[in-house]
């Protein structure tokens, strides 16, 4: 194995806290931009969009937004709205149409954006890392400073993305509790990610190698399931699929045989729930992987649980602390079968049509 594999995917995990930090710190100077679009409320639908992982992203986007103010969103991949915009969203509504993109070059974004440009009752803006990107000179833009990212694979970037918009959200909504959330996570997060780097190392390298990888998760954590199989398939080349955690029992749950790792994205407001279809597979001779805010009893049957901490947390507020250790197992599975995370094949940071 070359000893440059990886070497700029682990210290992009890594620099998360910072990522946060700086984000919250940017939101301050961006205050004007959640008055203008996120606080906004004469829009009847606001709809996050992008591709791949920043649709993911989006999918988290879009729920924290509707639990957290109450009001209609949604996530779309970039191309159904410049593709099938009359099918994809009701006419004569007042949109807001939020592009989500780590480069802010995403062909697909741009298109989008553009799409929609003298459609009336429509309005865009962004969210990206790249203050001087296509995206940002056609829509005003919600910047990630520190998510700049030199490997292909998306991970703090998506992290700090992520945050930013939720604390976004948070401040739009006026609740102090919200917002105080998301500075509790910003204190959390180093330790969370150092404990993820072990519980990764420890998950991978401590196991034969798994057969197939399903992630499951609910709510604010669908996207972040979606974004976990993602990770892994880009990383290291294995084949994986993700699904709503209750959804996985209605046919999917065939693909499961002993070898199979099986990670529940557990949440609080479907705990009980969520750990049952987790008990359900292990029987069925998968590992089950549990990423939890608390271990307790109900736990205690899983092969591997790692605790994150952070239970006083809303759900959604809790999600970028998932997103270190999923991260991670793409990682160390990519050094593992002597795959260079850094450079997945077939890929590239941007992609144009």
């Amino acid at each position: 194995m070359s000893k440059t594999f990886g070497s700029l995917t682990h210290p992009e995990i890594t620099a998360q806290p910072a990522a946060l930090a700086k984000a919250l710190e940017q939101l301050e100077a961006q205050r004007g931009w959640v008055d203008k679009y996120i606080g906004n409320s004469a829009f009847d639908e606001v709809i996050f969009i992008g591709s791949g992982s920043s649709y993911y992203q989006a999918l988290t986007m879009a729920a924290t937004f509707r639990k957290w103010l109450g009001r209609s969103a949604s996530a779309q991949p970039s191309s159904e709205i410049f593709l099938f915009r009359d099918q994809t969203v009701a006419r004569g509504r007042n949109v807001l149409l939020v592009g989500v993109s780590r480069s802010g070059e995403s062909t697909e974004v741009i298109l989008a954006l553009e799409s929609v440009k003298d459609v009336p009752g429509w309005t865009t803006c962004g969210i990206t890392c790249h203050e001087d990107s296509k995206m940002a000179q056609i829509a005003e833009c919600l910047l990630s400073p520190l998510g700049k990212e030199l490997s292909t694979v998306m991970t703090k970037s998506l992290s700090s993305m992520t945050f930013l918009m939720q604390a976004a959200i948070a401040k739009a909504s006026g609740d102090a509790k919200l917002q105080a959330e998301l500075q509790e996570v910003v204190r959390m997060d180093e330790a969370v990610v150092a404990q993820a780097d072990a519980a990764a190392q420890q998950l991978v390298n401590g196991n034969a190698e798994f057969a197939n990888y399903i992630y499951l998760g609910m709510g604010a954590y669908y996207g972040l399931s979606l974004e976990a199989s993602l990770k892994i398939k880009e990383m290291s080349y294995v084949w994986t699929e993700a699904y709503g955690t209750l959804e996985f029992r209605h046919g999917p749950k065939s693909i499961i045989q002993p070898g199979s790792l099986v990670c529940v994205i557990v949440s609080e407001t479907a705990r009980k729930y969520e750990l049952k279809v987790a008990e359900e597979m292990q029987a069925y001779g998968a590992h089950v992987l549990l990423l939890t805010a608390e271990k307790g009893a109900d736990t205690a049957f899983a092969d591997t649980v790692v605790e994150l901490g952070g239970k006083e947390l809303s759900d959604e507020a809790r999600s970028v602390l998932y997103l270190p250790l999923l991260q991670y197992v793409g990682y160390y599975t990519a050094l593992k079968r002597n795959v260079d995370p850094d450079a997945p094949r077939n890929l590239t940071q941007v992609v144009k049509l």
